[in-house]
Parts: C-alpha cells; sequence; structure tokens
C-alpha cells in the first residue's frame, strides 16, 4: 500500500536556481565593484624614478647645440660659358680676390674675336682709304677757294678801274655799264662757288667724324669681345676658404653656372635648431653664451628662421667678442640662451613623464610612501633640467618622474 508524501516547500524545490542566481548577483556586485573602484598598478620600488619637490633659484634658458659657421658665404660663378680645362686651385684652400680657381675654354667665342679683329682690320684700313680720300679733297677745295677769291678780288679792282677810267672819259657810259655788269654776274658767280666750296667742305669733315665714329664703335665693340675671353678664367671674387668646386675637366659649364661657394673666414656664426616652444621666447640681439674649457664666451641672436619644420625652427647666433682658440668651421658647440633671471620657484626635475602627460599631470606619492595618484598640476616655465610648478603640488611632495608609457589607464601605483 502506498504511503502518501507530504509536498515540500517551494524554497526547497526551487534552491539550486536560488544559489545560482544569488551566485550571479554576487558576481555582477563584485564586477560593478571593481569597475567603479580606481585601477590599481602595483610596481617595485626600484623600477620607478622619484624626485622630491623642492625650492630653489630658477632661471629659464635652453641649451642650443650648435655648428660653426661661416658668416656669409659668396657663391663662384661662371660668367662666360665654356668647357673645363684645368681646375687650379683646390677644394678647401685659402684664397684670395683674383686668384685663378678653373680655366674654362671656347672655340667658338675665339673664332668670334677673330673675325671681329679682321672686321676692325678692314674697318680700319678702310677709314685711312677715306682719311686721306678727304684730306686731298680738303687741299683740292682750298685751292678753289682760293682761285675763287682771287678772281673776286681781281675782278673788284677792275671794276674800280673801270669806273676810274669812265670819270676820265676814257670809257663811256655803255662801257661802264657792261663792266658793272660783268662785275656783278661775275661776283655772284663766286660767291656761289665759295658757298659750294664751304658746303663741301662741312660735309667731308662730317663724313670723317662719321668715320672716326664707326671706327670707335668698332673698337669698342671688339674689346668687350675681347674682354670675355679673360672671362673664361673663372676667378676668386674674394678672400677665403675655397669649398662645394662642382666641376671636373672637360664638364660643359653654362654662362652664370655657379662652380663653387668661398667662405669668408674672418667672423663665424654659430648654426643651431630649436623646438617650436621657443619660437616666440626669442628675439634678433638676445644675448647667449658658450662655455668652453674655462671660459666663457658671449653670442647675439644675430638671425631666426621664422619657418617651422619638424617641429623645430633655425637659429644662427654670432661671437660679439673673443672665440674659443681650437674654433674651426663644422665644430659643435652648445650655447646657454636665458630668458628670464634668477629667482626663487617651486621646482621638479625634469622627466619621461612630461611626454605622456604634457604636464597636466603627475603620480604624487602618498604620506605612507606605498601609494602614488594622479594629481593635476600646473606648469610654468621650463629649462633643461626643470620645470617650474605653479599650481598643485607643495615643497616635500615626491613624485613619480620616470616615464609613464607602461601605466596605462592606471589612477593609482601600488608601490611593492
Amino acid at each position: 500500500m502506498d504511503i502518501p508524501l507530504p509536498k515540500r516547500p517551494w524554497y526547497v524545490r526551487h534552491r539550486g536556481r536560488l544559489f545560482a542566481a544569488a551566485g550571479a548577483l554576487m558576481l555582477i556586485v563584485a564586477l560593478v565593484l571593481t569597475t567603479l573602484r580606481p585601477k590599481t598598478l602595483r610596481l617595485a620600488a626600484d623600477s620607478l624614478a622619484i624626485s622630491e619637490v623642492t625650492q630653489a633659484e630658477f632661471t629659464e634658458y635652453v641649451n642650443a647645440d650648435g655648428v660653426l659657421q661661416p658668416i656669409r658665404t659668396v657663391r663662384v660663378g661662371a660668367v662666360e660659358a665654356g668647357t673645363v680645362s684645368e681646375i687650379v686651385a683646390e677644394e678647401g684652400a685659402m684664397v684670395h680676390a683674383g686668384d685663378t680657381l678653373i680655366v674654362l675654354t671656347n672655340p667658338e667665342l675665339e673664332q668670334q674675336i677673330a673675325d671681329q679683329r679682321a672686321a676692325f682690320a678692314r674697318l680700319l684700313r678702310t677709314q685711312q682709304e677715306k682719311a686721306l680720300e678727304m684730306k686731298q679733297k680738303r687741299i683740292t677745295i682750298r685751292q678753289q677757294t682760293l682761285q675763287t677769291t682771287y678772281e673776286l678780288t681781281r675782278l673788284e679792282k677792275q671794276y674800280r678801274l673801270d669806273q676810274e677810267e669812265f670819270r676820265m672819259g676814257i670809257k663811256s657810259r655803255a662801257e661802264l655799264d657792261l663792266a658793272e655788269a660783268e662785275y656783278q654776274y661775275r661776283h655772284r658767280s663766286a660767291e656761289l662757288q665759295l658757298e659750294s666750296l664751304r658746303s663741301d667742305s662741312a660735309l667731308a669733315t662730317l663724313h670723317a667724324e662719321s668715320t672716326q665714329s664707326e671706327l670707335a664703335d668698332e673698337q669698342q665693340r671688339l674689346r668687350r669681345t675681347e674682354a670675355r675671353l679673360a672671362d673664361l678664367v673663372v676667378r676668386a671674387p674674394c678672400d677665403g676658404q675655397l669649398s662645394n668646386i662642382n666641376a671636373v675637366p672637360g664638364q660643359k659649364i653654362g654662362s652664370g653656372s655657379e662652380v663653387g661657394e668661398i667662405k669668408i673666414m674672418d667672423r663665424f656664426r654659430l648654426a643651431s635648431s630649436l623646438n617650436e616652444y621657443y619660437i616666440d621666447k626669442l628675439a634678433v640681439g638676445q644675448l647667449a653664451t658658450v662655455t668652453y674649457g674655462d671660459a666663457l664666451y658671449p653670442l647675439r641672436i644675430s638671425r631666426i628662421v621664422p619657418e617651422v619644420k619638424d617641429h623645430a625652427f633655425g637659429v644662427d647666433l654670432v661671437f660679439t667678442d673673443s672665440m674659443p682658440a681650437n674654433a674651426r668651421i663644422g665644430k659643435g658647440y652648445q650655447a646657454k640662451i636665458e630668458f628670464s633671471a634668477s629667482e626663487p620657484a617651486v621646482v621638479i626635475p625634469k622627466g619621461n613623464f612630461y611626454a605622456f602627460t604634457g604636464g597636466q599631470w603627475v603620480f604624487k606619492i602618498t604620506g605612507d610612501g606605498r601609494t602614488a595618484q594622479r594629481v593635476p598640476i600646473t606648469v610654468g616655465r621650463q629649462n633643461p633640467v626643470s620645470y617650474e610648478i605653479i599650481d598643485g603640488l607643495n615643497v616635500g611632495d615626491r613624485i613619480i618622474t620616470s616615464g609613464y608609457d607602461s601605466f596605462g589607464d592606471a589612477k593609482e601605483i601600488r608601490i611593492k
């Protein structure tokens, strides 16, 4: 006979499901608490660089690494086109103004000069022949003028004689009138002849002057062309060190082509480049110094290149007094450019953390030294060794200054 069993309570019948639901709820709560709690990273103390916030004398400056270069470089160009026949001066040699650097040849120019010389010689002979002709013509004109003047004088005397004979009754009125008419005719004819001779003389003079001017022009053209022959020798335009010769024997060089450079060696500049952060802090004339050995050498900024490339811009500095004794082109120096006078400030050492945070925050060590937490800061000025802290840290605080790249998005560091 079957015995009826009593009915079990619902929580007994569903206890498995209840246990599963409770476990899931606990897991969710744990996940929520984990998510809400700041992410913590555990690191060994010896893997961190820890620095103390201090108050010290602070000077805003930047170290500019530069290379010594001549303050001025002169380009050397070929005035005349030609083929390189000889390179006289060696690259790196010290040259003086007028020294021969490169010799060129130009057969076409030489032929042109020979043709112009021949043309000038022909013109000179022609001019000499014309000069002889003009001289002979002037003599002829003078003879004709003398003859005509003589005739005028003779006619005038004859006419006065005819008048005297008429008064004496030797000649009649008719004979005097005839003599007067002949005198007037011949007198007028002689004047016209003299006028013609004067015109011929002026024309001959004009021809002579024109021929002489033509000869002078041709001679000037020849001189200019011959001067081009001298330009086939490329000479140093100034004193200095020859560099960057870009010509080889047999090479054809065009007119105006650059064949080298001359570096002026009396003064030098320090060519440097700086991060774009400093472009608004620099000005032409700003002072700087170079420390070399035990001596300090003053400089000033002579040029600032306003164009920024790859987050940097160019700066030129010149020595204002003496230079290091062993200064030479290409030697590197480090210049210190100061932006402010020294004054007390709250500072922290420079570190790799700045590249990750941009100076917006740091990990600050708590009082027990076991934890570091993010705190916002305000960074002011900087120099190659430290940052000025305007807000967020106090003297005596300790911070992590090593790189934060491996910290990820951690909000807290547990120090083991």
